[in-house]
C-alpha cells in the first residue's frame, strides 16, 4: 500500500466510566492527537450520553492539531437507571461480561472499515482489555490514572513481597523501596481488610496479573514530583510519566478541541464573580464526582466558611438519583441563613471547570477529597490545599501532599476515622492556608511544583519527551504489524 495512502495510525482508548477516568483519557488522546494519531475513545454508552448531555463531546469526530479524537461507546446491557451500578460487586463483572465482547466487535468492523487498531490503552479498571489485546495481537498499553506511589503499593501487595495489614494484624504499618513509611490508614483503602468497595480493589489487582502484556505503563505525574518511586518502579516494569496531562498542548484556532473534556455536567459560569474577587482570596471547594460528604459535615464547613469572612466558591454536586435509591444518600442542604449571612462572599454552583478555576488568581486554597486528578491539577496550578481524603487512593495523596509535597493542611486521615471536622478547626485551618507564615510555605511549595510540572510537560521536558517516543514507540509497532499482515497475505496468495 503507497504510504500516502495510508491510514492515520489509530489508538483506541477504554477507559472505566466515570470522570475521574474519562478526564486523564481525554487528556492523553488530545496529547496523542495532537502527534498526528487518529483517536477513539470507548466507555459505556450510559456515561457518554451523560457527556453528550453535558455538551462535553460532540457526535462528530473532532480535529486536535493534526489528529482526530473520535467516541465509540457499549452498552452495558443493563438500563440506564439500574441501581445496580452503585454496586460495584455486581457491576465489575458485568462491565466485563458486556465489555469484552463488545471491545472484541468494535476492533473487527475498524478493521473492516480500513481503520485498523495499531494500539489498545486500557483502564486499571477494565483489566480485561490487555486480554482482548493479546488475543488480537495488538500492542496494548496501560494509562493509570493513579499516582506512581500507589501503582508500586498495588505492585507489592499484589506480590506479597511484604507485610500490608490483615485480618490478624489491621493496624500494620508498611515500608516498601522508595516509599515513606505508611500507616496502616495511608494505604488504598481497598486493600485494607476493613475497607470498603474492595471489587474495585479485586480489579485493580487483576491488571497486575497481566502486567507483562503492556508494552508501558502510562502515568499521570511527572519525573520531578516522584522520582525515586519512579525509577524504582521502572526497574520492574516499563514505567512512562507523562504528566501532568492537563497541561496538554491549546489549539486557540480550533474552536471544537476546547469541547472535549470528561465532565458528566455542565459547567456553570463562575468567572465574572471570581474576576470580582481580590488575588489570592478566594477558598475553592469540590470533592469530585463521587464523594459524597455527611450532612453534618457539610454544615460544620458552611459555618466555618462562613466565620472565616473569606470568599468561597463551592461546587455541590446535584446527587444521581440511583445514588439516592441504591445508597439510601441525600442531598445537602445548607443551613438555614447561611446564603443571607454569606452575601457576596458565597458562590454556589452545581459543577466547575476545575482546571481553569484553580488557574484563576483570586484562588488561595483548595478543599479537596485528594483524588489523584485533584491534587495533580492543584499542584500543576500552585494552589495550596486543606485535605479531606475518604477513601482509596485519596488517603494516600492526602499523605503525601501534607507530609511529601509540603503543600497541604490535614483535615482528616479518611472516612474510616469517622471524624467530623467541626466548624472552628475548619476556620483555623483555612486562615492557617490563607494567611500567615504557614501559608507563605505553602504557597512556595505550590509554585515550586507548578514550575516543576510546567517544565516536565513543556518542548524538551521529561514527560512530553516519554509523549514523544510513545508515539514513535506505537508508530514502529504498527508498521511492523501492518508488514507483517502484508507478508502473510502475499505468501497465502
Amino acid at each position: 500500500m503507497p504510504a500516502e495512502s495510508q491510514p492515520p495510525c489509530h489508538v483506541f482508548l477504554v477507559t472505566f466510566p466515570a470522570q475521574g477516568h474519562m478526564n486523564p483519557t481525554i487528556r492523553l488522546g488530545k496529547k496523542l492527537a495532537s502527534k498526528g494519531l487518529f483517536i477513539t475513545i470507548s466507555t459505556t454508552r450510559e456515561f457518554g450520553l451523560s457527556l453528550k448531555n453535558a455538551g462535553s463531546i460532540g457526535d462528530q469526530p473532532s480535529p486536535v492539531g493534526s489528529g482526530f479524537i473520535d467516541f465509540e461507546f457499549w452498552d452495558d446491557g443493563w438500563e440506564l437507571d439500574d441501581p445496580r451500578r452503585r454496586d460495584l460487586d455486581l457491576y465489575m463483572p458485568q462491565l466485563q461480561m458486556s465489555g469484552q465482547p463488545a471491545l472484541s466487535q468494535m476492533l473487527r468492523n475498524r478493521a473492516e472499515e480500513n481503520r485498523p487498531v495499531s494500539c489498545l490503552i486500557g483502564n486499571p479498571f477494565v483489566p480485561w482489555v490487555c486480554d482482548v489485546a493479546n488475543d488480537f495481537g495488538i500492542p496494548c498499553s496501560i494509562l493509570w490514572v493513579q499516582s506512581c506511589s500507589v501503582f508500586s503499593i498495588y505492585y507489592h501487595y499484589s506480590r506479597k513481597s511484604v507485610d500490608f495489614p490483615s485480618e490478624s494484624d489491621p493496624y500494620c504499618d508498611v515500608q516498601l523501596p522508595s516509599l515513606p513509611l505508611l500507616k496502616y490508614d495511608e494505604i488504598p483503602s481497598f486493600l485494607h481488610p476493613y475497607g470498603e468497595y474492595k471489587a474495585i480493589g479485586r480489579s485493580i489487582l487483576q491488571q497486575f496479573q497481566n502486567v507483562s502484556i503492556p508494552f508501558c505503563i502510562l502515568m499521570d505525574t511527572f519525573e520531578e514530583l516522584e522520582r525515586d518511586v519512579i525509577n524504582h518502579m521502572s526497574t520492574i516494569c516499563p514505567v512512562k510519566p507523562i504528566g501532568p496531562l492537563l497541561k496538554t498542548l491549546k489549539f486557540p484556532d480550533d474552536s471544537k478541541n476546547s469541547v472535549l473534556s470528561g465532565d458528566f455536567l455542565k459547567a456553570d459560569d463562575c468567572f465574572d464573580w471570581l474576576d470580582s474577587k481580590p488575588p489570592k482570596s478566594v477558598v475553592y471547594i469540590s470533592f469530585g464526582s463521587i464523594v459524597h460528604l455527611s450532612q453534618k459535615q457539610v454544615e460544620e464547613m458552611a459555618h466555618g466558611l462562613c466565620n472565616s469572612g473569606f470568599p468561597f466558591l463551592w461546587v455541590m454536586k446535584p446527587l444521581p438519583k440511583d445514588m439516592a435509591d441504591c445508597l439510601g444518600l441525600k442531598p445537602h442542604v445548607l443551613p438555614d441563613g447561611f446564603m443571607e449571612k454569606a452575601g457576596d462572599r458565597a458562590k454556589i454552583v452545581k459543577w466547575s471547570p476545575q482546571q481553569e478555576v484553580l488557574s484563576h488568581p483570586s484562588i488561595a486554597c483548595f478543599v479537596t477529597h485528594c483524588g489523584w486528578n485533584s491534587s495533580v491539577e492543584a499542584l500543576s496550578c500552585g494552589v495550596p490545599v486543606l485535605v479531606l481524603p475518604q477513601w482509596g487512593d485519596q488517603v494516600t495523596n492526602a499523605k503525601y501532599l501534607v507530609e511529601e509535597f509540603g503543600v497541604g493542611i490535614r483535615l482528616s486521615r479518611g472516612e474510616s476515622a469517622k471524624r467530623l471536622v467541626v466548624r472552628d478547626e475548619f476556620e483555623q485551618c483555612l486562615r492557617d492556608a490563607i494567611v500567615g507564615p504557614k501559608a507563605e510555605e505553602l504557597r512556595e511549595n505550590a509554585l515550586k511544583w507548578k514550575k516543576a510540572a510546567e517544565k516536565a510537560a513543556a518542548e524538551g521536558g521529561s514527560s512530553e519527551t516519554h509523549v514523544d517516543e510513545l508515539v514513535g514507540e506505537i508508530k514502529k509497532r504498527s508498521g511492523n504489524a501492518m508488514e507483517s499482515e502484508l507478508k502473510s497475505t502475499c505468501s497465502i496468495n
